[in-house]
């Protein structure tokens, strides 16, 4: 994957977004993943590692390897592993389409919010069985912009949510691609494949993901992309700042936010 390709961007307002999703979905998406002691696991795609935290303190005695394209990024989850003072994890600018390991080298893979930027995730997901050990498991976590609903229900708001998925489709990403993990993974070889959809749901009852989910993490994706999608002709600056106010107001005390993620856990054979 290009750093183009990462339709977000790399700066601090979008390093901060993804650790306060990270934060706010922990027991949701991570609350079942923990690795025994000595095993060897890869996290394929760490990003500014907001991930790795959680990965790191859920198996503390494993060995992890965490990769990413990117060696600002690397070097941002460095910084954030030595401050929370976490010393199982080491880390490697690559690409995951040519990771200089070893066959069967580790014993577990994880990648989270990595597939939908790749043009080619079959093939992404068949580099890296090559360099896990047979038996062993391969986890995946993706969203799927398909699934937002919300209420307020507004046509603006869809828009603009449908300009990050026009974007992402352009850079070669699939950001719909949640609902395409079971094919994905039985299509790259991999066997016992199983898939949960994790859904987030916010009204005025969860204060914590109002915050959290739909201001800090959904919404803010969403008017991050402001200049990309004017600057693209997909919309124009009124119609994408009036869309984007329509988010806001779902955060509202009478307001509603649904999303769904989707985990699948697979076995190399």
């Amino acid at each position: 994957m290009s750093q183009s390709a990462y339709v977000h961007g790399y700066n601090t307002d979008e390093t901060t977004r993804l650790q306060d999703q990270a934060a706010t979905l922990v027991e949701l998406l991570h609350g079942d993943t923990k690795y025994p002691a000595g095993s060897r696991v890869l996290e394929a795609g760490c990003g500014v590692g907001a991930q790795t935290v959680t990965l790191a303190r859920q198996s503390p005695d494993a060995d992890i390897t965490a990769v990413d394209i990117s060696a600002e990024s690397v070097a941002e989850a460095k910084r954030r592993i030595e401050a929370e003072g976490i010393a199982n994890v080491s880390f490697q600018q690559a690409d995951i389409f040519n990771l200089d390991f070893a066959p069967e080298t580790f014993d577990h893979i994880f990648v989270c919010f990595v597939l939908e930027h790749l043009p080619e995730p079959e093939k992404a997901l068949r580099a890296l069985s090559h360099i896990l050990k047979i038996g062993g498991s391969m986890t995946v976590i993706e969203g799927d912009h398909g699934s937002a609903y919300f209420h307020p229900d507004n046509t603006y708001a869809q828009a603009v949510i449908d300009c990050q998925i026009t974007l992402q489709a352009q850079a070669g990403g699939n950001a719909n691609i949640g609902r395409e993990l079971y094919p994905l993974l039985t299509a790259s070889g991999f066997e016992q494949v199983q898939v949960s959809p994790r859904m987030v749901y916010v009204d005025g009852s969860r204060p914590h993901l109002i915050d959290g989910f739909t201001r800090k993490t959904f919404t803010a994706m969403i008017e991050g992309i402001r200049e990309r999608a004017v600057a693209a002709n997909l919309i124009s600056v009124q119609a994408f700042d009036t869309g984007v106010n329509a988010l806001y107001q779902t955060a509202s005390e009478q307001g509603t936010f649904s999303y769904t993620f989707f985990k699948a856990r697979a076995v190399r054979s």
